[in-house]
């Protein structure tokens, strides 16, 4: 049965990737978010990947070799014994949800601390994350612990409930990452 692998890939070649697995018929998910870059003489909306030098496919173990050969893929993102690792349906699904939802959201680190919550209503209701106080409101994270990557959407302290210590999703420690 396929799963979800997240792919490192050369810089700036996101897209590429993207569009290589999916020209060889692997399926692949590139959440992109849009920035305003400014030139000289003008601002255009661009599209940017969420997770900056990474790609996200689906795909059965033994196609392993068939991905590394995609032109810009460096490798498959695994353990440290340099075992690819899969990531949850879970967490595909819920960066699913948060892209097509058409609410604002961002890219955000991983975070090591913070409660874990489930959204009442709304276009992401059942959804389950982690919830941030910031100065301007609240942001729920949804997040892809292989990559220690997330996305960060902004969402009314009301419309969520916190989840039970024995429905949490273990919060992943790492000294690396920055929790606010």
């Amino acid at each position: 049965m396929p799963k979800w692998y997240a792919l490192r890939t050369r810089s700036r070649f996101e897209k590429v990737v993207h569009e290589q697995l999916r020209h060889r018929g692997i399926e692949s998910f590139l959440p992109v978010t849009t920035r305003v870059s400014q030139w000289k003489d003008r601002r255009k909306r661009v599209e940017w990947p969420l997770f900056p030098g990474y790609c996200l496919a689906r795909f059965q173990h033994y196609q392993r070799l068939f991905i590394l050969q995609s032109p810009g893929v460096i490798e498959i993102v695994g353990s440290a014994l340099g075992r690819p690792e899969p990531i949850p349906d879970d967490e595909i699904m819920g960066i699913r949800q948060v892209v097509s939802s058409c609410l604002p959201f961002e890219s955000y680190p991983h975070l090591t601390e913070g409660a874990t919550v489930q959204v009442l209503r709304g276009p992401l209701m059942g959804l389950h994350g982690t919830l941030l106080r910031k100065p301007d409101g609240c942001q729920l994270i949804v997040r892809i612990n292989i990559i220690s990557q997330g996305a960060a959407v902004h969402i009314a302290p009301e419309d969520v409930i916190p989840l039970s210590p024995s429905r949490e999703v273990p919060l992943r420690a790492d000294s690396r990452l920055v929790a606010s």
